[in-house]
Order: structure tokens, then C-alpha cells, then sequence
């Protein structure tokens, strides 16, 4: 696998004037989902990968968040940590989806790692 790029993420400190600037500015298709942890939006650009849309923790800039696809979400954290990553969240399940980790590099940009469950993106 090549670590591709796979998802997108924007935590925004005013979600839904986010997503009322993303819509008309791109016409991307969007669908909300309501989860334990809040309101979820799903984005569509119709080509490329998609993304998503949520409100930041109190406290937390508004920003894009990148995840990229690896076989093994554990063995990958691990991997960013021995490299010096900090680690701010490690194998979460999306259920029915997959499982992410969330890391910041030794720079401090953050990321995510992504891993599908079979048969899933």
C-alpha cells in the first residue's frame, strides 16, 4: 500500500457557518448524521476523497485534518510514536466503517491514520 491521502476532516469552532461557506462555495454534496458525539456532516466532492465536517473540542482552532490509509492503524501509531509523534488518540472505531488514530509529527502538524475495514474505503 501506498499511504495514499484518504480523507479530509475540518473542525470548525462555528460548524454550521462552515458548512453554509463550503456548500456555496464548492456545491458539494453534504449529509448530517447525528452521533453519540454530536453532529457529523458528511462531505461529497464528487471526485477525489471525501471528507467531513464537526465542531472543534472547546478550546480548539478551527483547521483541516488529513488521514492517511495504512494496513494496520495500531502498527502505524506505533510506528509515528517511535518516530516521535505524540499520540492524541489510538485506534478508535468507526463502527461499520473502520479505525483511526490521531497523531501530531514531531513539527506539530496533527494527522490521522485510517484503516478500513475489508471491503470498505
Amino acid at each position: 500500500m501506498s499511504n495514499p491521502f484518504s480523507y479530509a476532516e475540518l473542525h470548525s469552532k462555528d460548524a454550521d457557518q462552515a458548512l453554509t461557506f463550503y456548500r456555496r462555495l464548492f456545491d458539494w454534496k453534504v449529509t448530517s448524521l447525528d452521533t453519540p458525539k454530536g453532529r457529523y456532516t458528511e462531505l461529497d466532492p464528487a471526485e477525489g476523497f471525501p471528507g467531513g465536517l464537526l465542531a472543534a473540542k472547546p478550546g480548539a482552532p478551527s483547521g483541516w485534518l488529513v488521514y492517511m490509509r495504512v494496513d494496520d492503524v495500531e502498527a502505524a501509531t506505533q510506528k509515528a510514536r517511535d518516530l516521535g509523534a505524540t499520540i492524541l488518540a489510538s485506534k478508535e472505531l468507526v463502527p461499520d466503517t473502520g479505525w483511526f488514530s490521531l497523531c501530531v509529527d514531531p513539527a506539530g502538524a496533527a494527522f490521522g491514520l485510517w484503516q478500513p475495514m475489508p471491503g470498505k474505503k
